[in-house]
Formats: structure tokens, C-alpha cells, sequence
């Protein structure tokens, strides 16, 4: 059996697709399927369904999974671990995290959490997108993940071999330029109607903001008449789409602070459409080198104070913002 084999059938099961998978494996369609039956001839038993337009895992598959994750992590885990001693580099703290929470979270809160340990880290950050962050943790390729997180929505690392602590909070707005420079109501407003859905500018699939949004839309009474106008993966591009009244989209307070206040965008409906989301660090259960486990430790001894927290930098400019006119 080689290693390579199990790189090849997580990304089957992860795509659910033969040619995405060969196409994130730099591989060709035919070569990875000889590889993956190679693998189902070693394990003993068929991995994966196979019809016309569907891959889905066999129950042999399911519980081969978990098995080939926790392995290619934990060989991934201990090959940096050595070659950060070798280097004498033994106080790297390796991190992915999502692209919004890269720009608006990650610095204030690491500056916080640096003060308090007993070493200064050197700290290596990969921003991406959701599924991306969730297959650098998955392959032991960083030792954290800082992403936003909501129970509704599913998740690739499964409790049984990944845990998280709630560091922070943020909140999913629905947000649309205004109507004009006199007049402060939303130009795109919710909910809309059949005759006149609402533009909508939305997060792609690998989005971890998109799976939030889709998780709760489909669990929510609130049913909006929405027209399709744009997608990405990115929030900060949303944002810029947003400003440029180009349609609405759900975006995340912490990324948006700035234009709310000024009254550049407006909410392009009631409190009611929002989203409360928290924000996550993941880890796996496996043991992670000595400065990792020491700045975990201090992350799970000091939780948000309250279930209200901000970043600092948030708190910061909420404090400065007049106070607005009371509502009739």
C-alpha cells in the first residue's frame, strides 16, 4: 500500500467526483482510478459507489475515511515536528484560516494571545477558503484552523478525531448599498417578491460562509425571493460587489464595520435576517508539538468573556460610532 493511495481516495471522497479529484491531484482520470482500485484491492473491500452521474462512499468507505485521515495526518504531524527540531525551530505554530478572518481577526487575536506566553512563536499563516483550510488541518499540513463556525452547518472534521474552542463572535448581515445619497433605505431590500427577486451575490460551495448561509436558509421561515447575480469563495470581493450596487449579500460585520458606520451600506433587511455566527479554532485530538499544545492551552483557559465579544480592532471602532437616532 503507499501513501499516495490514501492522498487519491481522500480526495475522492472529499469531491465525490473522479475527474475533480485527478484534477486536485495533478493526475490524470484513468491514473487515479488504477489507484484507487489498487487501494480497494489492498483494503479487501469496495470503497467507493460508482454509477453514471454519482461517487458516493460505500459503509466500508465511511469507516475507511476516518481511518485514512487520522494516518495521513498523523504521518504529516511528525514529519514537521522532526523537521522543526531538526532545525532547531521548535517554537513554529502553523495555522490556515479563512480569508475574511485572516484580515479581520487573526492579528488583534494573536497579538493578545502572544503577550501571555512564556516563548515568542514563529507564526506561519495560510489564508484560503474553507474547504481548503479544512484539507491543510485534515493532512497535518498546519496544527490550527481559525474559521467561522455554526452548528447547522456540516464540516469535514469530525469530533471523533478534531476538537475547537469558541475564541470570538461574528455576525452574517445582509447588507445593500442605499438607495441614494438622501434617501438611507436599502437599495436591494428584503425579502423581495416573485415579480421582483431581490439581486443576490452569493458565496460558492467551498465557501465556509456559504455553507452557514445555505445551512440556515434551508431551516429558516424566512423565505427570500433572491435573483442569482454573482458568486465567490471571497468575502472581501462580496464586499467590494456590494459597494459597486451590484445586489445584496450576506457579509460578515467584522469585514464591513467601517462601511456600516459611514453609511456607505445599509442592511437590506431587520435583525431578523441576520445570522449570529461564532468564530472556531480546530486542532486535531492527536498530539501536536510542545509550543502548539502551549498556545492551545492558553486558548482554551481564556474563552470570549461573553457571547457579545469582538475583536479588539471591533470594539475599538464600535466605541468610536455616534450613536444613532433611536427607532420609532
Amino acid at each position: 500500500m503507499e501513501i499516495n493511495w490514501l492522498h487519491d481516495f481522500i480526495a475522492v471522497a472529499s469531491t465525490r467526483s473522479f475527474s475533480r479529484a485527478a484534477e486536485q491531484r495533478n493526475t490524470s482520470q484513468p491514473a487515479l482510478s488504477r489507484r484507487i482500485k489498487a487501494l480497494e484491492l489492498w483494503a479487501g473491500a469496495a470503497l467507493f459507489e460508482r454509477t453514471t452521474h454519482a461517487v458516493s462512499l460505500t459503509s466500508a468507505g465511511e469507516a475507511f475515511r476516518l481511518t485514512a485521515e487520522d494516518v495521513i495526518r498523523r504521518l504529516s504531524s511528525g514529519r514537521l515536528e522532526a523537521q522543526e527540531l531538526a532545525r532547531g525551530s521548535s517554537d513554529v505554530l502553523k495555522f490556515a484560516s479563512t480569508n475574511a478572518l485572516s484580515l479581520t481577526f487573526f492579528p488583534d487575536w494573536l497579538r493578545g494571545i502572544e503577550t501571555a506566553l512564556s516563548f515568542v512563536p514563529n507564526v506561519q499563516l495560510v489564508a484560503n477558503h474553507m474547504e481548503a483550510c479544512e484539507r491543510m488541518l485534515l493532512a497535518g499540513e498546519v496544527h490550527f484552523l481559525l474559521c467561522h463556525h455554526h452548528p447547522a452547518a456540516v464540516t469535514a472534521l469530525a469530533t471523533s478525531h478534531f476538537r475547537s474552542v469558541h475564541v470570538g463572535n461574528d455576525c452574517l448581515i445582509p447588507a445593500s448599498v442605499p438607495a441614494s445619497k438622501s434617501d438611507k433605505a436599502p437599495r436591494f431590500k428584503l425579502p423581495g417578491t416573485e415579480a421582483a427577486p431581490v439581486q443576490f451575490l452569493s458565496y460558492r460551495s467551498e465557501s465556509g460562509m456559504g455553507k452557514i448561509l445555505e445551512a440556515v436558509r434551508s431551516t429558516s421561515p424566512l423565505q427570500p425571493q433572491l435573483k442569482p447575480a454573482f458568486t465567490s469563495h471571497l468575502a472581501k470581493l462580496l464586499v467590494t460587489m456590494v459597494q459597486a450596487g451590484r445586489g445584496m449579500a450576506w457579509l460578515p460585520e467584522s469585514l464591513i464595520l467601517d462601511q456600516l458606520a459611514s453609511g456607505e451600506l445599509v442592511r437590506a433587511g431587520g435583525r431578523g435576517w441576520e445570522i449570529p455566527i461564532e468564530i472556531h479554532v480546530f486542532r486535531p485530538k492527536s498530539r501536536l508539538t510542545p509550543a502548539a499544545e502551549a498556545f492551545w492551552k492558553h486558548v482554551q483557559a481564556h474563552p470570549p468573556k461573553s457571547t457579545t465579544q469582538k475583536p479588539e480592532r471591533v470594539r475599538r471602532r464600535r466605541s468610536q460610532r455616534p450613536t444613532p437616532p433611536a427607532r420609532s
